[in-house]
């Protein structure tokens, strides 16, 4: 049987305190409390900027010994960079301490933007360059360049682990048949977004596990998931537990649903395998 993770994206929401998260509950511990309720968290923040290899460990530290992140690659490298020449930037991304979280290393998330359109020859070289163990992940992170130094580099696990891979495209000339068995040459998820109509939403099974993320079923980042929706999801997840691991991810944070959804996605999956 497979593993099913459910969890959010991101945990720094202040919309959610005093909701989700209980009134008079400092900030500091948001990560802890989240992390105790569900299964796995996207760290978002890696998105936007390099993290510290320091932030990596603390998050590390304050969750649950079987917890599991995922961790969002840098926008630089999908969308200013394009996925041209970004080997650089791909080590730079893994020195900055993404092999501090160790054992709790899930999916990498690579996001493209909406304008970027499907090339074989683009894909193709990037996806050559995504290390696949922890042991490749840090011989490329130490090839970093002068940007990291000092306490801002860690190259080093603790062990040699698989990394998986996972790309969420916008664009629909990523949804051709060429782009999707390219992907699955190279083992790289497809990431099943629902978006509430905006982007496209594939269903294509191009890896040993799926990877999929919730912004919302009506309205994009906003509306809710009834218990219909839910329960559709939960169903969908239990067949894939057949035989792979699943990883799920509630991104419709505008109004504070993603937590209670994912709760409720959790409940309806763990009753299920009962």
């Amino acid at each position: 049987m497979g593993e099913v993770r459910i969890g959010i994206s991101g945990w720094t929401y202040p919309a959610w305190r005093g909701d989700f998260y209980p009134p008079g509950l400092v900030q500091r511990r948001e990560l802890e409390y989240a992390s105790s309720r569900l299964t796995s968290i996207e760290i978002n923040g890696s998105f936007y900027s390099l993290q510290r290899p320091s932030s990596y460990a603390k998050w590390r530290d304050e969750t649950p010994d079987d917890f599991v992140f995922a961790v969002k690659g840098g926008r630089f490298i999908t969308h200013l960079k394009r996925l041209r020449e970004v080997e650089a930037p791909l080590a730079n991304f893994f020195a900055s301490g993404v092999l501090a979280l160790g054992p709790k290393l899930g999916p990498v998330l690579w996001q493209l933007p909406e304008a970027l359109e499907y090339d074989a020859g683009v894909l193709d070289a990037f996806a050559r360059l995504l290390p696949r163990t922890t042991l490749e992940a840090a011989a490329l992170a130490r090839r970093h360049d002068d940007r990291l130094s000092g306490d801002r580099v860690h190259a080093e696990t603790d062990a040699d682990r698989p990394v998986r891979h996972a790309l969420e495209f916008r664009s629909p000339s990523f949804a051709s048949e060429e782009a999707l068995a390219q992907l699955a040459a190279h083992d790289i998820a497809v990431v099943l977004a629902d978006t509430a109509g905006r982007w496209p939403k594939v269903d294509r099974d191009t890896s040993d596990y799926r990877y999929v993320r919730l912004h919302g079923d009506r309205e994009l980042y906003a509306s809710g998931y009834g218990p219909a929706a839910l329960d559709q999801w939960a169903e969908r997840l239990r067949a894939w537990s057949v035989s792979q691991d699943a990883f799920v991810y509630f991104d419709n944070d505008v109004k504070g649903f993603a937590p209670h959804d994912a709760e409720a996605l959790m409940e309806r999956v763990g009753r299920s395998a009962d």
